[in-house]
């Protein structure tokens, strides 16, 4: 091999020809060949494509390709795996956001949970108080009228329950301490009234007695006298 030959394939395995339409112009014969600028085609070092045996000149091109699509294919490349990076890179931020988000939601709906649950204990705690206490508190009369009744109940049920604890009362003995039905007895018609003793001994002749045992046995049973309330309009008792 000449030694001409030997620095076509050098170029062609290590540089680009610069002007390719030249090339093809020249491979081709055409009429492209031989424009007016007379550019002739030169490898990257400067050879000129002429001083290439012509036989290799068609390498020389089809190695230039091939660096170019070389080239283009790692571009591609470099770009879908950037791409690809910053997909997951958003999936990663929204999956972090999206589990922040459920842990806040969860945290809220735990101190809500306790809250109300120490709202109802404070209100328990509260209406245990009022009806814990002594019926003794009370001053003992030979009777009471309806008005004396509601008014030692107004003191010991709670404000936001006399309503409820009332309509129970109207429905069951119309205020009436002594009323009896059988053996129910007294204002919440306990079954039977013997029931209301462990309260206090006097549940026959207190109305503070069986008010407090009236409490107690709706807030044990239906958690309020609302609640019993509630149960006593689906069912005409409680």
């Amino acid at each position: 091999m000449s030694p001409i030959s030997v620095r076509g394939f050098a170029v062609a395995s290590a540089t680009a020809v610069t002007t390719v339409g030249a090339v093809v112009g020249v491979a081709a014969a055409g009429p492209a060949a031989a424009s007016s600028d007379n550019v002739e085609a030169t490898a990257a070092d400067g050879t000129l494509l002429a001083d290439i045996p012509a036989g290799q000149q068609a390498q020389v091109q089809t190695a230039s390709l091939t660096q170019q699509a070389d080239a283009q294919s790692a571009q591609a490349s470099a770009a879908a795996k950037k791409s690809a990076e910053e997909a997951a890179r958003l999936r990663a931020a929204q999956d972090a956001k999206a589990k922040k988000s459920a842990a806040d939601k969860s945290k809220a709906d735990k101190e809500k949970a306790d809250k109300d649950a120490k709202a109802r204990d404070l209100e328990t705690q509260t209406a245990s108080r009022s009806a814990s206490r002594s019926s003794s508190t009370f001053q003992v009369q030979s009777s009471y009228s309806v008005s004396d009744v509601q008014a030692i109940a107004r003191q010991i049920i709670p404000a936001d329950q006399f309503q409820c604890f009332s309509n129970i009362v109207n429905n069951e003995s119309s205020w009436n301490y002594r009323a009896t039905n059988g053996t129910a007895y007294g204002l919440v018609q306990a079954l039977p009234g013997s029931k209301m003793s462990t309260v206090g001994s006097d549940w026959q002749t207190n109305p503070a007695t069986q008010i407090k045992w009236g409490l107690n046995y709706m807030n044990e049973r239906y958690g309020s006298p609302c609640g019993a309330w509630s149960y006593w309009q689906a069912h005409d008792s409680y």
